[in-house]
């Protein structure tokens, strides 16, 4: 049985101005963003953790470096881990767009079709899932940490829960939270844990 512990990466200045940042925006981590990353680390370092893979991306990046020097581990980059492409939607954000990404998104009729210059949610879940079933074939009795996404991690979920993507739009993932899922073994794929942000420590708002 494999225990994959899915970690969304930490705030950034996007995050917290709430615009649209797919895979072809490379932000960096917010402060506060860092300070979720270490809580993050001191969170998962007595989990047996065997591997840390991730999201090229730089926020996902110094998430998972932050998360693996517990463990004296080295992050694999994986290109298929990167949050959706959003094409022209980049850098937009969620007031001009007047409507949250992930309604935009998996609305009715809307899921088959890619974003404007960019990929489908299909397309997501697609290679995130592929890469999973990669990753357990590696490490089949494993515990691994995925340091990725919004639109990764819920296609994931979605896919554990046997649920259509549409159902992305009753989620919601905060950034720096911990998802955990198990396949395998005897009760074959389960979610164990959804979201978890217990860990986090409250912004400085002085």
């Amino acid at each position: 049985m494999v225990k994959f512990i899915l970690v969304r990466h930490g705030e950034t200045a996007w995050n917290a101005e709430r615009r649209i940042q797919g895979g072809g925006t490379d932000t960096p981590l917010s402060d506060y963003g860092r300070l979720q990353a270490e809580a993050l680390g001191l969170r998962l370092k007595n989990e047996k953790v065997q591997a840390v893979y991730s999201s090229p991306l730089l926020r996902a990046l110094d998430t998972a470096q932050a998360i693996a020097r517990h463990h004296l581990l080295e992050v694999t980059p994986l290109a298929e881990l990167k949050e959706i492409n959003a094409g022209e939607l980049e850098g937009i954000s969620i007031l001009e767009l007047k409507v949250n990404l992930d309604e935009f998104i998996c609305g009715a009729d809307s899921q088959a079709a890619p974003l404007p210059g960019g990929e489908s949610i299909y397309d997501v879940q697609k290679r995130s899932w592929e890469t999973i079933q990669k990753i357990a074939n590696l490490l089949p009795d494993g515990v691994v940490v995925i340091v990725s996404h919004y639109f990764v991690i819920l296609t994931i979920v979605c896919r554990v829960l046997g649920l259509p993507l549409s159902n992305i739009i009753h989620m919601r993932l905060s950034t720096g939270s911990v998802t955990v899922f198990t396949l395998g073994g005897q009760f074959g794929t389960r979610l164990e844990l959804f979201n978890d942000i217990s860990h986090n420590r409250q912004r400085d708002t002085g």
